[in-house]
């Protein structure tokens, strides 16, 4: 175990939007108005994210945090509301993000001694703590929010560095979070090479225009009306939920499923399912992806590796991205939230038995399907009453954070691939995180879990032997 008083704060910067001339600086807004899928996420907890990157040769950490320090302010340049604050008004009926001249994001540079290798490494188990000292608080008050932070830790023993950053869920999603991320790696890795100095890519320009997410069904008022009662009544603070603290002795693992390992499931359950829907229609027919897939089997498998002896059912819920579902659709580089939430109540003997895998997939299979024929906001005014109980409760919430589709092993800062990036907060939610394979195999997928040792090393066993007996 890595020893936890390892990490040295060496210096807390205050980094600024570098300033853009009047034209780019009309182009990005000062201000955000939260929209309905932004409000949603108003008192859930931040997302925190590290990244591992190995370096070969040793090097300057003074010229590594100065490039990885410049970079960021030019990035901020094009996504300046992000150097601002969250604050709800007075006089306004929802909160708003908002920047103004002197707003500066943190950035916490540190220096550790610990195993770099051992922390960065795929192949065991690391105890969930000895990554709390690797990622920045965001900044959280009753009267305001930070939408994000960011921490550089050195470990000049390892040759190798992390990045950790936590983020406002109510200000990105995750493939906004990964735009922003990779918007600053691709300026850091072209730093002094790029004649413009900040250019980005097209597919990592983003879209601000908050008008063109519409509210038809006045969902913005009833999801304020629940959160101030969270902790109410009329609770206007912008504290976000407390949720469940990770068991002293818990430890993170990252499991791997192959493309081979996924188009075997898929051909096992439509083998099974033949005999049911031979005489259905194609559209009952269920939705057999990599997603439905991966989620399904992990699920199984913490079924199984808990032993629970309870006939509670069990709660599984994703989210959606909307960007392409709405009416009209929205820019696929619209910067904020725009997911959608599905919840399944499993029956816990259903998941147990010989068919469980079968049974969990035509679940998942049905949610999806109900996003195309019940409509994207179908039960929306629940989502809240739904979710923050959900996540506080001690028993299993299988959730999912992230997804393989955002490629976040893509993130190149100039030093190459991440050789690990892990969800921290996964182990305040009990969700799973889902993302590519970080060996770059097109169709592999790495889930991310947070689990009690036992329970860990119960799960590991049930996987493999899962993936052996395909």
């Amino acid at each position: 175990m890595a020893d936890l008083n390892s990490v040295r704060v060496v210096e807390v910067c205050k980094v600024a939007p570098q300033p853009s001339s009047p034209e780019d600086h009309s182009a990005t807004p000062d201000a955000l108005p939260l929209t309905l899928f932004d409000i949603l996420w108003l008192r859930f907890a931040p997302v925190q994210r590290l990244f591992f990157y190995q370096i070969s040769n040793s090097f300057e950490t003074t010229t590594l945090v100065s490039k990885l320090e410049a970079s960021l302010s030019i990035a901020l340049q094009h996504f300046r509301p992000l150097a601002g604050n969250i604050t709800w008004p007075q006089h306004s009926p929802k909160p708003v993000l908002t920047y103004v001249q002197g707003d500066a994001v943190s950035l916490t540079i540190a220096e550790s001694h610990a195993d770099f290798h051992h922390l960065s490494s795929r192949s065991n188990f690391v105890e969930a703590k000895e990554y709390h000292p690797l990622v920045p608080q965001l900044p959280i008050s009753h009267e305001k929010a930070a939408a994000v932070a960011f921490q550089v830790t050195v470990f000049p023993n390892g040759n190798g560095f992390s990045i950790g950053t936590s983020m406002h869920h109510a200000i990105l999603d995750g493939k906004s979070s990964t735009m922003f991320v990779k918007s600053w790696a691709h300026i850091c890795k072209h730093l002094g090479d790029d004649p413009s100095g900040s250019a980005l890519p097209d597919q990592l320009k983003p879209i601000f225009d908050r008008r063109v997410v519409q509210d038809p069904a006045g969902l913005e008022p009833i999801f304020l009306n629940q959160l101030q009662n969270l902790d109410g009544p009329n609770n206007r603070s912008l504290m976000v939920t407390q949720f469940k603290s990770p068991p002293s002795d818990a430890v993170r693992g990252i499991f791997v499923i192959t493309r081979p390992e996924i188009e075997a499931m898929k051909q096992w359950v439509s083998t099974k399912m033949a005999e049911t829907i031979k005489n259905e229609k194609q559209s009952d027919r269920p939705h057999l992806s990599t997603f439905s897939i991966t989620y399904a089997y992990t699920c199984v498998c913490l079924a199984k590796a808990e032993e629970k002896q309870s006939d509670k059912p069990v709660l599984m819920a994703f989210t959606l991205d909307c960007r392409s579902r709405l009416d009209p659709p929205l820019p696929a580089n619209y910067f904020g939230n725009c997911i959608a939430g599905r919840s399944v109540v499993a029956d816990r003997k259903g998941l147990l038995g010989e068919d469980g895998l079968t049974v969990a997939v035509n679940e998942i299979s049905e949610a999806i399907k109900s996003v195309d024929s019940d409509g994207i906001l179908n039960g929306a005014e629940t989502w809240v009453q739904i979710l923050y109980p959900a996540v506080s409760s001690e028993e299993r919430f299988m959730g999912v954070a992230g997804s393989p589709r955002f490629g976040i092993y893509d993130t190149d800062f100039g030093w190459g691939r991440p050789s690990k990036v892990e969800v921290v907060s996964i182990e305040e939610t009990g969700a799973m995180s889902l993302a590519e394979s970080r060996d770059g195999i097109a169709g592999d997928v790495e889930v991310g879990l947070v689990l009690e040792k036992h329970h860990m090393q119960a799960f590991a066993s049930v996987f493999a032997k899962g993936l052996q007996d395909l």
